[in-house]
């Protein structure tokens, strides 16, 4: 049987205008963009250009996009970056049960350095109470960051609340939107965030490669020290290539907005498993405010890791991990209380631009013959 990528959420492949844009920089135009000479200038102008069509999507300034290596720095950049710009030791972040490890595990290394972290709880769909928010600001609070879509469950957060209570409060808003930019709109003024973080192999553009929305005014310290390159902010020669990569990535993503031929197909696939399965399937996240590519569901009474197993050829996640040869729930799936007897049978199936009908009833007529065969035994 032909494999079947249903794993968008984890990587996007490149996309055949992506890597036609970076092509020429492969060799050909191989200067320091910050070197004042025929070398230079091709690249300077290069990394502007993507700089502009990343800013173009996101629907702000040029000059309040700073490159990164990815949505991983991006995150620890916006953290660690308004933490060390406060002067005050004892401050305060509000965060989320849910988040990226990357947001997660920044909080945690500030915790040690004094600040005090609070990580508001999500309902039974994954979706944060602006007013849980509301009551965890404290004096001391500088930065409130939420996610705004879950890679996991794939629930769309209340950015636009949440933020109106940062901005009443003076308080910086950070946004993870690594999963949502390129799939739903991510306008920054629409948003009302002051960070936004971009990964760029989310969007069919490359591994290694990022970027940091900074919202003019905003204070915040650069994570990588050096020379001042992204004016000052980032240190470290431009890398043309990946930038050209993700410019053009975000350039060609406003007609996928919406998605609305891949939310057919992710809503096919729901409807067909429910058909051949009926209560023996579970689904995993908010019913309508949700990715329109993701679909996490359970299997009652099997493991994750089994189902997929048993769809060999089909690239999926599970929502659960293994430690010493035991399965441990997902992190996402324990705080928004979903018991493990039925977490533990969880199954992401993230569609992209590529997925075809045949690829999703293929994949629904697996698991209705691997269910079928296990009722015969």
């Amino acid at each position: 049987m032909s494999p079947i990528y249903l794993d968008f959420n984890a990587s996007t492949p490149i996309a055949p205008e992506v890597a036609e844009a970076m092509r020429p920089y492969l060799a050909d135009h191989f200067g320091n963009p910050s070197s004042r000479h025929w070398a230079g200038a091709p690249a300077k102008d290069a990394v502007e250009r993507a700089r502009a069509e990343v800013a173009g999507l996101l629907g702000c300034d040029p000059s309040e996009v700073v490159f990164t290596s990815g949505g991983s720095e991006s995150n620890n950049h916006a953290i660690k970056g308004v933490f060390f710009a406060n002067p005050r030791p004892d401050a305060h972040i509000v965060s989320t049960q849910i988040e990226h490890p990357a947001v997660l595990n920044p909080c945690r290394f500030l915790e040690r350095l004094g600040a005090r972290v609070t990580h508001v709880t999500v309902d039974r769909h994954g979706l944060v109470d602006p007013d849980d928010v509301r009551r965890a600001i404290t004096d001391r609070t500088i930065l409130v960051t939420v996610m705004h879509a879950n890679n996991e469950v794939g629930t769309i957060q209340p950015i636009r609340e949440i933020s109106r209570i940062a901005r009443a409060r003076g308080i910086i808003f950070h946004t993870d939107a690594a999963q949502s930019v390129g799939k739903i709109e991510t306008r920054v003024d629409d948003l009302g965030v002051d960070l936004l973080t971009v990964a760029g192999h989310k969007l069919y553009a490359p591994k290694g490669v990022g970027a940091l929305y900074v919202r003019k005014g905003t204070p915040i310290e650069p994570l990588i020290h050096g020379a001042g390159h992204e004016s000052g902010r980032r240190a470290g020669t431009e890398n043309v290539m990946l930038d050209v990569g993700l410019g053009a990535a975000c350039r060609i993503a406003e007609p996928w907005l919406g998605m609305p031929s891949v939310r057919q197909l992710r809503d096919r696939l729901w409807e067909r498993l429910r058909t051949a399965l009926g209560e023996r399937v579970v689904l995993n996240g908010h019913p309508d405010l949700r990715l329109p590519n993701t679909l996490n569901v359970s299997f009652r009474e099997c493991m994750g890791a089994d189902v997929l197993a048993a769809l060999d050829g089909v690239a999926a996640s599970t929502g659960s991990a293994c430690h010493d040869g035991r399965p441990s729930l997902s992190p996402v799936l324990h705080a928004m209380n979903v018991p493990p007897e039925v977490g533990l049978g969880a199954v992401r199936f993230s569609l992209g631009r590529t997925t075809t009908e045949a690829e999703i009833d293929e994949v629904t007529d697996r698991l209705a013959r691997l269910f079928a065969s296990k009722d015969e035994r």
